[in-house]
């Protein structure tokens, strides 16, 4: 129990524009150690790594403790405009494991779906910290980015996804002074989306404009959205997966307004919405990945993503991006693309796969408008922001990542296919309510020289252990590179969290995601 409700950072008695800290319940993160991998030294565990939800799950209230937001609606009279509601809205500490149902466990990440506290909350977002103030910023071009994975709880419908966007590192407060809070509680979310569900975006509140969902209770959209580059390292559930680069023509997070944020034509951005994606299914091989497949989903499995520069170092043009797998101590090459009109067997993500997919797909060329690899090396090169998550799809039930997609076309249509589940599954009433326990696991995580972090063992640790674990690396009799491949399909990472009644000592939040399709 709180006697009060406390908020730090600045006066709300103050005339001033800010987004707030609130403190009726203490930000204690949890602890996540990964590790940094060399072929000479072995893999270290960073023990002072940790993780922080995102900034739209918090419960979001003024000095009185009443709500700024409850369900997918802005309170008027305390947010009559951006400003003005940046200043009197605060964002509250997070009961990690009781409300939104993440827990740590050594190295490993468990999120589950549905978790019911004063409210029920629906899946959750993350971001890797270096300390309690600063994200971890990963600069992939020329490395090699690892992870084990457990999705056999994932039906279909739903997506744990792991992947990369542009924030910046403090999560937006020395670029947007009026933002409070930063990274400490989870600010600075941008993805190639574009998305407009965020409640805050540069230090100001998006409540100017804001409609509430029709099939959603706890999103709405606002007048503007949060652009930036985004690498989708994993989007998957044991059906189908898919990793899916996304330049943008912008550095960093650059919020938009109106058709800029794709309001009506969803590539009028300054982002690729739909990226260059590559999926096992979609691009011919419906036996690699899935129950009792190549990479047996029953099971838990290494994802191994190698970013090849043009020169073999870290400071040339990102070329390819490469995927292996290692499953019961042998590593699983990549799937080959199978598809009429694509006469390489490409598989990897490259520029000339690229072509070739949209080409073959009819898709639109968007990836390349905006730079392909060259440009999305850049944004890698400048450091991005780990995200982890769970979530489900109000827009189309996540039928671009596990069925076919559009369902107006011809399912036999090179691309439409996407995995084996029914156009009719992924509804979330649905699978909220069938598959309420539903959870990813992420653990292992390991980033480093390429060829270093699945075939490497731990070997120390960067600084004194806390709550870290002495977990190793994959360790494989066979050691590889894939060679060329890519593929393309949308994706959309936003997120909208409602607040907890105002009557709640310790609110719960729910949340959810919104995932465009292609």
């Amino acid at each position: 129990m709180f006697p009060k409700v406390a908020l730090t950072a600045l006066s709300f008695l103050a005339i001033v524009s800010a987004q707030q800290v609130a403190t009726t319940t203490p930000e204690v993160h949890p602890k996540l150690p990964w590790y940094k991998c060399t072929k000479a030294g072995g893999c270290i565990s960073q023990s002072s790594g940790s993780v922080v939800v995102d900034a739209n799950w918090r419960w979001t209230h003024n000095a009185s403790g009443t709500n700024c937001y409850t369900g997918n609606t802005w309170n008027s009279a305390i947010c009559p405009d951006d400003v003005t509601c940046a200043a009197n809205c605060g964002l509250d500490g997070a009961a990690y494991a009781g409300t939104y149902g993440v827990t740590t466990n050594g190295d490993a990440l468990t999120l589950n779906f549905v978790t019911y506290a004063s409210q029920k909350n629906i899946g959750s977002r993350l971001y890797l910290l270096n300390s309690d103030t600063q994200y971890e910023m990963f600069k992939l071009v020329g490395q090699e980015f690892t992870f084990d994975v457990d999705v056999s709880k994932l039906p279909c419908g739903l997506n744990g996804a792991l992947y990369f966007t542009e924030m910046d590192a403090d999560g937006g407060m020395a670029k947007y002074p009026a933002n409070k809070a930063g990274a400490k509680y989870g600010t600075g979310y941008c993805d190639a989306q574009c998305p407009r569900d965020l409640k805050f975006i540069a230090g100001q509140a998006n409540s100017e404009g804001w409609v509430p969902s029709a099939n959603d209770v706890n999103s709405g959209t606002g007048k503007y959205g949060a652009c930036c580059n985004e690498m989708d390292i994993w989007e998957a559930n044991s059906i189908s997966s898919a990793y899916t680069p996304h330049p943008c023509d912008a550095t960093g997070l650059s919020r938009c307004t109106g058709d800029a944020c794709g309001a009506s034509d969803r590539y009028g951005t300054v982002c690729d919405p739909d990226g260059c994606d590559f999926n096992s299914y979609r691009m011919g091989d419906k036996t690699f990945y899935g129950p009792g497949l190549t990479v047996d989903t029953t099971k838990k499995f290494t994802v191994v993503t190698q970013f090849i520069s043009s020169d073999g170092t870290t400071s040339g043009d990102l070329v390819e991006i490469r995927r292996l797998y290692v499953q019961g101590g042998v590593v699983i090459q990549n799937s080959k693309v199978n598809i009429p009109g694509i006469s390489t067997k490409y598989d990897s993500i490259t520029d000339s796969l690229c072509d070739a997919q949209k080409a073959a797909f009819g898709d639109k060329t968007q990836f390349q408008a905006k730079g392909g690899l060259t440009r999305l090396g850049q944004a890698a090169k400048n450091g991005m922001v780990l995200v982890l998550s769970l979530w489900d799809d109000h827009s189309v039930n996540m039928l671009w990542l596990d069925s076919n997609y559009p369902t107006t076309a011809n399912a036999t249509a090179p691309g439409v296919g996407r995995g084996s589940c029914s156009t009719s599954s992924g509804a979330p009433t649905d699978v909220e309510a069938n598959s309420p326990n539903a959870s990813v696991t992420y653990s292992n995580i390991r980033f480093g020289e390429i060829g270093a972090t699945y075939t490497s063992v731990v070997t120390g640790t960067s600084s004194a252990p806390v709550s870290s674990s002495s977990a190793s690396s994959s360790t494989s009799t066979s050691k590889s590179s894939t060679s060329s491949t890519a593929s393309s399909t949308t994706t959309s990472k936003s997120s909208t969290s409602s607040t907890a009644s105002s009557t709640s000592s310790a609110p719960g939040s729910t949340a959810t995601q919104v995932k465009w399709g292609q």
